[in-house]
């Protein structure tokens, strides 16, 4: 725009040195130029707001650039910071699942173990269960055998004469008692009547079986292998017979002094429990015998 008006006024200038302009000419044409020169300063006018606004687009422009530089490098920072992140994640949700695997297995480990270990807790409580009552048991069969051993040590004492005869044997064996007396103490020969002197030592026996509350008591009949023959087979046809009824006997005696019928028993053996030879005539007197026998209650 700056280039046509200075065109225009060399024009003018020319036609004016040139003559060839009127008066009246003249005047158009300077009223012309002036037109043209208040054109040329609206032009200007509008020019120089034209280069302020153009300044301020590229104060903007470089203002913006500026910015966009720094929000590009901003994203390239937060796009390095997400890749960061993302491989911290993953190496962290690896790490994670790992040590989920190791802790798993570690749990079923400690699940066997547990159950392992609940095994074992059961086992000891039997176990100590039957201990417990395995010292129960020990401690009344020690009780048990404490108070046999009085009665043995009582029996020792009453019969003390009898034992030294050699007519009674007194034994003791894990709280078993037996007190054994030969036939010719209590009976006759072929007889199953106590007679009085049998009656007299039995006595001593009850004395003491009545201090007696918690065993049993067993009469146990006994003879030697000497087959029964003559009269007396009739009432005795074989040493069963025989040794049932010094056992009966004995056994009727000891409930007529007062031992509870209860806790005796009578049994017969015969000849076939012997304690010594029957081939001598003093392991026959020997197997020709009345055991009393304390036994624990049923």
């Amino acid at each position: 725009m700056k280039r046509n008006l200075l065109l225009c006024l060399s024009v003018l200038v020319c036609l004016a040195l040139s003559g060839c302009v009127t008066s009246g000419t003249y005047k158009q044409k300077e009223l012309e130029a002036q037109n043209l020169d208040k054109s040329l300063q609206e032009q200007r006018g509008q020019y120089n707001i034209l280069m302020g606004e153009n300044d301020q687009l590229k104060n903007e422009i470089k203002r913006l650039t500026t910015e966009l530089a720094a929000m590009t490098g901003e994203r390239n920072a937060l796009t390095a910071d997400k890749k960061g992140l993302e491989e911290t994640l993953k190496s962290t949700s690896d790490a994670k699942n790992q040590k989920i695997g190791e802790l798993s297995q570690r749990v079923g480990e400690l699940t066997a173990k547990t159950g392992e270990l609940t095994q074992k807790t059961a086992d000891l409580e039997a176990e100590n269960k039957r201990l417990k009552d395995e010292v129960a048991r020990l401690q009344k069969q020690k009780e048990e055998v404490q108070k046999t051993s009085k009665t043995y040590g009582d029996l020792l004492e009453q019969m003390k004469g009898e034992i030294s005869k050699g007519q009674v044997t007194i034994s003791e064996l894990k709280g078993k008692l037996t007190v054994n007396m030969v036939d010719s103490v209590l009976f006759d020969s072929g007889k199953a009547e106590v007679k009085p002197e049998g009656l007299v030592v039995l006595q001593k026996v009850v004395d003491i079986l009545k201090t007696v509350k918690d065993k049993a008591v067993r009469i146990e009949g006994h003879t030697d292998n000497v087959q029964i023959v003559g009269q007396l087979a009739k009432r005795y046809p074989t040493n069963w017979e025989l040794s049932a009824a010094r056992a009966i006997n004995v056994t009727r005696y000891l409930q007529q002094q007062g031992l509870d019928p209860t806790i005796l028993g009578a049994v017969a053996y015969g000849e076939f429990k012997p304690v010594a030879s029957n081939d001598t005539e003093e392991g026959r007197a020997k197997n020709r015998r009345i055991e009393i026998v304390l036994v624990a209650k049923d």
